[in-house]
């Protein structure tokens, strides 16, 4: 099976593994079996077997997974093994929040820069990584090897910002913007709505209290 034929859903269960394996490592645990993973991550073990058969198993019959060799596999599907270069365009609130998530360089994520159109963050520092201004951006990501941009910016100016980025090469955006882009197809983007996923906390606490009987006071 090609990886074209991977479902999505398979490959979102990917880092949550690859989370579970290292949590398992550093309580010193070498190997598990699908059961025991299963009562961990509330998968079942049918389902993790054939999760991980897509990449080529890794287990052994009677054994289980060796932890770290199945957490080093995982992290090369993911492209862990690697270091990626991004910047940030978007230097407010979130922005700076991401620039300083030091843990994204544990993962090989290194945070080259950061842009902005406001001139009084210009030159100022998160973490050690420089605020540029967004005359730069173009020169700098065709000087620098830059695989990632970050867009922490509001939808009204994303789209357009997208397409500056993506007309000098870059082929992955991670969208912070409550919009779709329109890329090429070959440009790889991953959405982060942050109201749409409270939207669904909201949904699963009404369900909740209406299966349950419970009833809030309007305010």
């Amino acid at each position: 099976m090609s990886e074209k034929d991977i479902s999505k859903t398979v490959i979102k269960r990917l880092p949550r593994y690859y989370r579970y394996l290292g949590e398992l490592m550093d309580s010193k645990v070498e190997r598990i079996s699908s059961g025991e993973l299963s009562e961990r991550m509330h998968v079942t073990a049918s389902q993790i077997r054939q999760d991980l058969n897509h990449f080529g198993g890794f287990g052994q019959q009677g054994y289980g997974y060796n932890v770290e060799y199945l957490y080093d596999e995982i992290g090369k599907i993911l492209g862990l093994d690697k270091k990626h270069n991004m910047v940030i365009i978007g230097a407010g609130n979130l922005g700076q929040a991401l620039a300083n998530y030091g843990n994204f360089e544990n993962r090989g994520f290194i945070t080259k820069a950061l842009f902005d159109e406001n001139p009084e963050l210009k030159g100022k520092k998160i973490r050690g990584i420089q605020v540029r201004s967004m005359s730069q951006l173009e020169r700098y990501l065709k000087k620098e090897d830059i695989q990632i941009v970050a867009l922490a910016i509001p939808k009204e100016s994303a789209v357009v910002v997208a397409q500056r980025v993506v007309n000098c090469g870059v082929k992955a955006i991670w969208n912070f913007a409550h919009t779709d882009l329109n890329v090429p197809e070959d440009v790889v983007v991953e959405n982060v709505h942050l109201s749409e996923s409270l939207m669904r906390l909201s949904y699963n606490i009404n369900r909740y209290e209406l299966e349950h009987g419970i009833k809030k006071e309007e305010e």
